[in-house]
């Protein structure tokens, strides 16, 4: 049996004859993911992924209660101790809920040496920031950023309550949890409180840019991958082979339809004039989900007014990476930017970048 436990899969194995527990083998701290028993009830084959570490292969002896690894997926120009191990946090936001987080910590942050921090926002809606590798956190973490993964309300993992709490509340209620986080890093003690950004991809994206247009004076910076702009051109480009899923995100979100005048005001796009800070946009141009013109026009409606915008598109990407090459392309990207804009604060410059 597999248990989403406060971001963390638990796993555990009963004998049904007896019905006890079977031992299972101490290992690095981690998720044991993708279980498979032989036929003869002697060995298990596992995964275990680690904050540490890419999903590693294990075999399990039952009889000597012993575990042999398989692969070692971390590159060897990497040192697993110069990663970070995250932490799961909690705090409560604006109306007494309690969020729950992942935090990251670079080893050099103190209270004398602060270092520039960012809210990274899952993807969804109803996705779950998990504890577990994350290239693109520990290329930030590393490079000196503490990231928090908070899981706002909406997110699964927490109870049905918690995960319908966000239903045609988009742009508002989630999106204050993620300010509320903001504060909670200002508590920490040894981040910049005037350095703090936030990041997200897909329903995360949205919640980017839905920060910087509905809450403009919160965040230093944006990181928006691949994000939704325009909540009724995203719902009606759905799919036909995507009925399920459009039915589901219309009674969650709302009906481009019926609720028209509460999309516009959820969207983005329709409030670009109000996006005052720095924000950088990546984007495959074969994206089915968020389609291109969702991240043309937000980078367009910006550079506009003459606001500081930079565009990446991966011409042969879809919606996320699936080349090794884009992804170490984007996720330099967003470092250089982060670099100029949160940790350099060069923010002042008000031009358009391509």
């Amino acid at each position: 049996m597999a248990v989403n436990d406060d971001a963390h899969t638990r796993i555990s194995i009963v004998q049904t004859k007896s019905g006890k527990a079977v031992p299972l083998p101490k290992l690095p701290n981690g998720d044991i993911t993708g279980v498979t028993i032989s036929d003869d009830e002697k060995l298990m084959a596992f995964y275990l992924n680690g904050d540490r570490s890419p999903a590693n292969l294990y075999v399990y002896d039952f009889a000597t209660a012993k575990a042999k690894k398989l692969t070692e997926s971390l590159n060897p120009e990497i040192a697993a101790e110069d990663l970070a191990e995250s932490e799961v946090v909690r705090f409560k936001s604006f109306d007494g809920m309690t969020i729950p987080n992942i935090l990251y910590r670079p080893h050099a942050a103190s209270a004398a040496n602060p270092a520039p921090a960012l809210v990274w926002v899952h993807g969804g809606p109803g996705g779950q920031t998990r504890t577990g590798y994350s290239p693109l956190i520990q290329f930030l973490v590393n490079h000196g950023y503490v990231v928090l993964g908070i899981n706002n309300r909406g997110s699964s993992g927490y109870g049905k309550t918690f995960f319908t709490a966000d239903d045609r509340k988009h742009g508002r209620e989630p999106l204050w949890d993620c300010v509320e986080a903001k504060k909670y890093l200002k508590s920490l003690g040894y981040v910049d409180e005037s350095k703090i950004g936030i990041i997200g991809g897909s329903y995360g994206g949205y919640m980017v840019l839905a920060a910087l247009a509905f809450k403009p004076e919160e965040f230093n910076v944006g990181v928006d991958i691949f994000g939704v702009a325009n909540w009724i051109r995203t719902l009606e480009s759905i799919p036909p082979y995507w009925e399920s899923s459009r039915k589901a995100l219309y009674k969650e979100i709302g009906d481009p339809q019926k609720d028209r005048q509460m999309l516009m005001d959820a969207s983005p796009l329709f409030h670009a004039d109000q996006i005052t800070r720095p924000l950088i946009v990546l984007q495959g141009a074969n994206d089915p989900r968020v389609i291109k013109p969702e991240s043309d026009d937000i980078v367009n409606a910006i550079k506009k007014k003459g606001g500081v915008v930079e565009y990446v598109v991966f011409d042969n990407e879809g919606h996320g990476f699936t080349k090794k090459e884009n992804e170490i392309k984007g996720d330099q990207a967003i470092l250089t930017f982060l670099d100029k804009y949160l940790k350099g604060s060069g923010r002042s410059e008000k031009r358009g970048v391509d």
